[in-house]
């Protein structure tokens, strides 16, 4: 499974934003948690997601993923920070889900950070390219549709505009339109 989940969490104490991943990749599942600045994560191998899933009655860890989505998308999760892990609260049930991450430290930190902000690259561009390929205004051989010419619907003959004739009103047509008004000539001789 290349499928990850990525959300904000916030910190209920201090009101802070996180970021938090959940993923699989070469066949570990990971839980990341990161504020830019620290990072801490958990690992699980088959083993022991096995107890996690049986922990939490998880049938797989794609289904951790779908609840801490659909945790996240109602403001379900939040973390606690400690010293050196932090917990993350997915649920605002008794039974919610509790996992405690450990931080990790320079140039593991640093290079788990990189891994993140290149795999959320990376969905974004394959987001992108799902997206064009299916949408008509990425198509760079067309215009978008709203400057194209209307095709008929129907076989129904076509109505003829008819055109104005100069003088003509618009607002009533087959009425002729007012002159203007010339004035008045006032005589300037009269004013000595």
């Amino acid at each position: 499974m290349s499928e990850a989940s990525y959300c904000i969490v916030l910190d209920r104490d201090t009101q802070s934003k996180f970021l938090c991943c959940a993923r699989r990749k070469n066949g570990i599942f990971t839980i990341c948690l990161t504020n830019a600045a620290d990072v801490w994560r958990i690992e699980y191998t088959e083993d022991t997601l096995q107890h996690f899933r049986q922990k939490f009655a998880l049938k797989s860890a794609e289904d951790y993923i779908v609840k801490l989505r659909s945790s996240c998308s109602c403001g379900a999760v939040s973390v606690a920070v400690h010293d050196t892990s932090a917990e993350l609260h997915v649920g605002s049930g008794p039974g919610d889900l509790s996992v405690t991450l450990s931080r990790l430290e320079g140039p593991q930190a640093t290079e788990d950070l990189r891994d993140l902000l290149f795999s959320m690259a990376d969905s974004l561009t394959q987001l992108d390219s799902r997206l064009s390929s299916v949408s008509p205004l990425k198509n760079h051989h067309r215009g978008p549709p709203e400057f194209e010419p209307r095709q008929q619907q129907n076989s129904a003959p076509s109505v003829t505009v008819k055109r104005r004739l100069p003088g003509a009103s618009l607002i009533n047509p087959g009425t002729k339109k007012k002159l203007k008004a010339t004035g008045v000539a006032f005589d300037d001789a009269d004013e000595d």
